[in-house]
């Protein structure tokens, strides 16, 4: 099937909003366009064989000492050093350079580059239709140079091409000759007339018509996806507001709060990595088809382990489903800027094949796209679902003591800053180890009540209720064992 097909019918069973799909890549109007550039190309003798033909005897003449392209189409003749051609030597150059205006618009131009021997185009490479047509533009451009302001003469008539190319012709710019050093060969000249070296632009209409449609749409498409990121991180803002007023921890017997069962959902979902990965094997974005399978995979876990169930809070469970209609919605932009973004490099590719000007690896350097070429919308969705959404409930693995690797209760924070539970610190301390484990700084044996972090205490108390029962048990049965043996059992007095 062809990729057109596809395209369309990705827009139209994926549920895109009707917005989004009127916004999307025209494929089918860039093709029309590809075909009209072909046309006027070989009305010019210029198909995309002699221009392949003229690419890869450039590609094979390159050298340190014999360039490609002896100058930009934007460098002063002055700035370009002698070079010797060979003589089947001919160069093309076509760059998407801007307009210079506010809305920087591409102004494509397609410059060749003939050898000239008085005045005629000489070069063994060019198909006769194309020599005939640079000979006229370049015997235009060098009657304008040679006659004198005011002098009245006339330039060469030029016979057209065909029955729409005289206005194009017409308008066909000149530019510099270069003198160069006599070269050996069959041409018509004598050994001691200068070759010159001449820059043509040929005149094209379609071309521009095909890059102004292309860019447009990407800037459409870049507003798009600016807009739809600016509502989804207002949705991440609010949310994030509502799981900290279902989560904020109460005081009581009667626990009304869903912390344990938010904090348990989050989990999953940072093991499901559904946009990014930070493991070697798979390390960076997602593809929406991974995307889909990892937030299926995360559903599956919530339901599979009844999350749902045990929240208490009517709230709760509606943030739940907000929270998934979220990555949803972030999904399906995922998913509509890699359709749209393959468009643009199918058309271009295209564009390459029937013209063979090679512009595929040019145009997403020049667009200057934000965001459709740029990379992943859920990069910056992602970054602020971290800070705002799950950093409201806080993991207990951000707060384990490195030693232990359980919560640093008691945590006591060292001058260089790094936090252990002070059990640990008092056996480093018994074994002489004075540097820390982490900066290994000698900190450990300064250690005292005056670095014990009462803040982090608290907050430890406040989100972590169970953890820090469970660590100042553990502490207390090896404390006993230290004084009563190794033997010693923490179970209840018994009077006989």
């Amino acid at each position: 099937m062809k990729f057109a097909q596809e395209f369309r019918k990705s827009l139209q069973k994926e549920g895109f909003p009707q917005r989004w799909v009127e916004s999307a890549i025209p494929y089918g109007q860039l093709k029309k366009c590809i075909k009209k550039v072909t046309n006027e190309l070989q009305e010019l003798g210029l198909d995309k064989d002699m221009l392949a033909q003229l690419a890869s005897s450039q590609k094979a003449c390159a050298s340190p000492s014999t360039p490609a392209s002896p100058a930009s189409p934007t460098s002063p003749a002055s700035s370009v050093p002698p070079v010797s051609p060979g003589p089947n030597d001919l160069a093309f150059h076509y760059d998407l350079d801007e307009d210079g205006t506010a809305s920087r618009h591409l102004r494509p131009r397609l410059t060749v580059f003939v050898h000239l021997s008085d005045g005629v185009a000489v070069d063994a490479s060019l198909t006769p239709s194309t020599r005939r047509f640079l000979e006229r533009v370049a015997a235009k451009a060098h009657g304008a140079r040679d006659s004198p302001p005011g002098s009245g003469a006339a330039s060469p008539p030029l016979s057209p091409i065909s029955p729409t190319s005289p206005t194009v012709i017409s308008n066909a710019l000149a530019s510099v000759d270069w003198a160069l050093s006599p070269i050996s060969g069959s041409f018509p000249t004598e050994p001691t007339s200068p070759l010159s070296f001449q820059r043509v632009e040929v005149p094209l209409v379609f071309d521009g018509e095909f890059f102004n449609i292309l860019q447009t749409d990407v800037s459409n498409l870049d507003t798009l996806q600016e807009e739809e990121q600016k509502k989804l991180l207002e949705e991440v803002t609010v949310l994030g507001q509502e799981i900290a007023r279902v989560t904020k921890p109460t005081k009581g017997r009667r626990e009304k709060g869903d912390l344990a069962r938010w904090r348990e959902i989050f989990e999953l979902y940072l093991e499901a990595r559904v946009f990014f990965s930070t493991r070697e094997s798979d390390h960076g974005a997602r593809t929406s088809t991974q995307a889909l399978d990892q937030l299926k995979w995360f559903q599956d876990q919530v339901m599979k382990r009844n999350i749902l169930q045990g929240l208490k809070c009517e709230a709760s469970r509606q943030a739940f489903s907000r929270f998934l209609n979220m990555n949803a919605v972030l999904l399906q932009n995922v998913k509509f800027q890699e359709i749209n973004n393959l468009a643009v490099t199918k058309i271009l590719k295209k564009f390459d094949k029937r013209t063979a000007l090679g512009v595929a690896k040019t145009f997403p350097v020049v667009v200057h796209s934000d965001r459709l070429l740029a990379g992943s919308i859920a990069k910056d969705i992602c970054a602020q679902v971290s800070s705002e959404l799950i950093s409201v409930v806080p993991q207990l693995e951000d707060y384990l003591c490195p030693i232990c690797f359980a919560v640093a209760y008691w945590p006591l924070r060292l001058d260089c800053q790094h936090v252990f539970c002070s059990r640990c610190l008092v056996k480093m301390a018994r074994r002489g180890e004075r540097h820390c484990p982490l900066c290994r700084a000698d900190v450990v044996m300064q250690a005292g009540l005056d670095h014990f972090d009462s803040a982090r205490a608290a907050f430890l108390r406040r989100y972590f209720p169970r953890e820090v029962k469970e660590k100042i048990r553990a502490n207390e049965l090896e404390r006993n064992r230290e004084i009563f043996g190794p033997d010693y059992v923490d179970k209840p007095c018994s009077v006989m």
